[in-house]
């Protein structure tokens, strides 16, 4: 059940941030995750909203090389080019760096702020059977915290309304770590699997793809944060779509 925090009130950009961090402390929950949903002041008619800069609240940061190589997220290079203009102070130049939060009120210049240490969860990515996986030096944050999406409600709109729930494991062995333009790690992983990967034939990508979703669910699990694989997600999406067809034979008809 998602909960619903009401912080309408708040109109300072350190207020705001102070609310995001508790947020993600109640979500986070010791890894039993909650979903939660944190609602900030409408936008006004004509005028700007609340805008937070970040498109989730944890993210890594992205450094491109001369050689056009990139350390960390190449979906954050541009991210992390604003932040370290703005000031950021606590760039390391490692492949999960996580992003500081840029908070604009309307109408007003956009603040900095660094996450307080130890606030996110972390989950380093094994593998149950190969020792090696380790090695790669994987992590991931535990928590999707969605910060860049508006909520309308009958017209009324809220541009900053942050949520979350868990994640589906794909989300971060197929997509954040498997995808060509992001982390892009199935060739690596291949070639630690001994796996031919001359021609496609071989379905080495294929073959990569699942060691790393195993890897990552099996982190979560062992870890105790919670998460789900994509067959159980499909499974429970299907129940929910007969309960809604069930309800609406159901639905009383009128004739006037």
């Amino acid at each position: 059940m998602l909960e619903v925090r009401d912080c309408r009130n708040l109109d300072k950009p350190d207020e705001i941030f102070d609310a995001l961090v508790e947020h993600l402390k109640l979500a986070t929950n010791g890894g039993k995750i909650k979903p939660f949903i944190t609602v900030f002041a409408p936008q006004h008619p004509n005028q700007p909203g609340i805008r937070v800069w970040n498109e989730q609240f944890i993210r890594y940061a992205g450094y491109k090389q001369s050689d056009g190589s990139v350390i960390g997220d190449p979906k954050y290079v541009e991210f992390t080019r604003i932040a370290l203009e703005m000031g950021w102070k606590k760039s390391k130049g490692t492949p999960f760096d996580i992003l500081p939060i840029i908070i604009q009120m309307p109408n007003q210049q956009p603040h900095l702020f660094d996450l307080p240490s130890g606030v996110v969860l972390e989950v380093l990515i094994h593998h149950p059977e190969y020792p090696w996986f380790a090695e790669l030096g994987l992590k991931w944050h535990a928590i999707p915290l969605i910060t860049n999406m508006m909520l309308d409600i009958g017209g009324v709109k809220y541009t900053s309304a942050p949520f979350n729930g868990w994640y589906m494991g794909t989300e971060i062995g197929s997509r954040n770590f498997g995808d060509e333009s992001r982390y892009n790690l199935l060739l690596p992983v291949a070639q630690r699997l001994g796996l031919n990967t001359r021609n496609n034939y071989t379905l080495w990508r294929d073959r990569a793809l699942v060691e790393l979703n195993i890897a990552v669910l099996y982190s979560f699990q062992k870890t105790g944060v919670t998460i789900v694989d994509h067959h159980t997600e499909s499974h429970h999406f299907i129940q929910f779509e007969n309960k809604e067809k069930l309800n609406k034979t159901h639905i009383p008809h009128f004739i006037l």
